[in-house]
């Protein structure tokens, strides 16, 4: 989801300041003697009173002092939008995904599009889903280039804090393929995911 405050967490008696933000499935807390990560599914309950975000989860309970914003984190929370949505997926996509070992994802992903080819590339993809977890599977970035249509993208998603797969790494590595990196979002509460296309100016139809 990638929305974030600075804000202050109060907790068993303790106040903490600090940044919160929502990830794709969880609730994440960073303070100074303080780091929460609350998974959606754990959230038994979830309230609002003025700019107090109040969860209870099975950790425990949290308040989060978020501001004007407190309903409509509590509104994500409640109703996160599935991965397939923030990536765009649509149904009448032909998409392809390589290398990608999250289960729950590919089966979320054959729902969604009208084909999905797993392990091997589709001619004329509308996406291409590529697993990257070092940086010589970036390599694959410019033949996949030729696989995908004018219009279409190819989506690096990539463990978070790796520095043999950066981000700055996978920017570069787009860069070298002719490629634009366009949009980046939280693919999973261990995952980022970072969407390139080819740009407009060398598109042919």
């Amino acid at each position: 989801m990638g929305a974030e405050a600075d804000c202050t967490a109060r907790l068993n008696g303790r106040t903490v300041a600090g940044k919160a933000r929502l990830e794709t499935e969880a609730l994440e807390f960073r303070g100074a003697d303080l780091n929460l990560s609350i998974p959606f599914k754990s959230v038994t309950k979830v309230s609002v009173r003025g700019d107090s975000l109040n969860i209870a989860h099975a950790g425990g309970r949290v308040t989060l002092e978020i501001g004007q914003s407190a309903s409509r984190w509590a509104d994500k929370i409640l109703h996160p939008p599935s991965r397939a949505k923030k990536l765009g997926v649509k149904p009448e996509w032909k998409a392809s995904a390589l290398g990608v070992d999250d289960k729950e994802f590919l089966k979320e992903l054959d729902q969604s599009v009208a084909l999905l080819s797993i392990g091997r590339v589709t001619k004329d993809s509308d996406a291409i889903f590529l697993g990257a977890t070092r940086e010589a599977d970036l390599k694959q970035l410019e033949k996949l280039k030729a696989s995908i249509k004018p219009d279409g993208a190819i989506w690096v998603i990539r463990p978070k804090g790796r520095p043999e797969i950066s981000e700055r790494t996978v920017m570069a590595a787009g860069k070298a393929a002719g490629l634009v990196d366009v949009k980046v979002v939280g693919f999973s509460p261990t995952h980022t995911a970072e969407k390139f296309v080819i740009p407009v100016a060398q598109r042919k139809r």
